[in-house]
């Protein structure tokens, strides 16, 4: 039997029970799946190693609670941060013009969404964008305006969107 099919049948015979004892753990049932699934990408990454053991479910059942204790650590030091730096930033509106734009930057090419996103709505300069993306400047304008360009033909609504300003 590959060690493969080994995993993929612990898998099987555990991944339930060990998600609903992670659920106990965290209180959080989709925090609980994901540890789990975590735990189970871990062992798929040393299969031989995990086939060796004698308690498989029991490793698992280990790496998924220090997962879980890790997330919360995390998250808890996360929350102390963001306490201390104050209200979260504003989210940008869900108006129709909002959603069109965001509907028209998802058709766009990767690096022209990243170059229009970076400079028009994170307000970098285009020698940061470049920066950024790793690429020349010149690369940057060519996908500013050939995205610029594919906003305009996307776009059934305000036009300002897409002409607001060429920085």
């Amino acid at each position: 039997m590959t060690h493969a099919i080994a995993i993929a049948e612990v898998y099987a015979a555990s991944f339930r029970r060990l998600t609903v004892q992670l659920y106990a753990v965290t209180g959080d049932l989709n925090e609980a799946q994901e540890v789990v699934q975590e735990a189970f990408v871990r062992a798929l990454s040393a299969p031989e190693r995990f086939a060796d053991l004698e308690n498989p479910e029991s490793w698992l059942r280990r790496v998924a609670v220090n997962l879980a204790h890790t997330r919360h650590r995390r998250r808890r030091t996360l929350d102390r941060l963001l306490r201390r730096v104050g209200p979260p930033p504003v989210v940008p509106d869900s108006s129709p013009e909002h959603i069109a734009l965001m509907t028209a930057l998802r058709r766009l090419p990767t690096g022209q969404r990243h170059a229009i996103a970076l400079h028009y709505l994170v307000d970098l300069p285009v020698d940061e964008v470049a920066r950024t993306l790793d690429v020349s400047v010149g690369t940057v304008k060519s996908r500013l305006s050939r995205g610029r360009t594919a906003l305009a033909a996307l776009l059934t609504g305000p036009a300002e969107l897409v002409r607001s300003g060429s920085k």
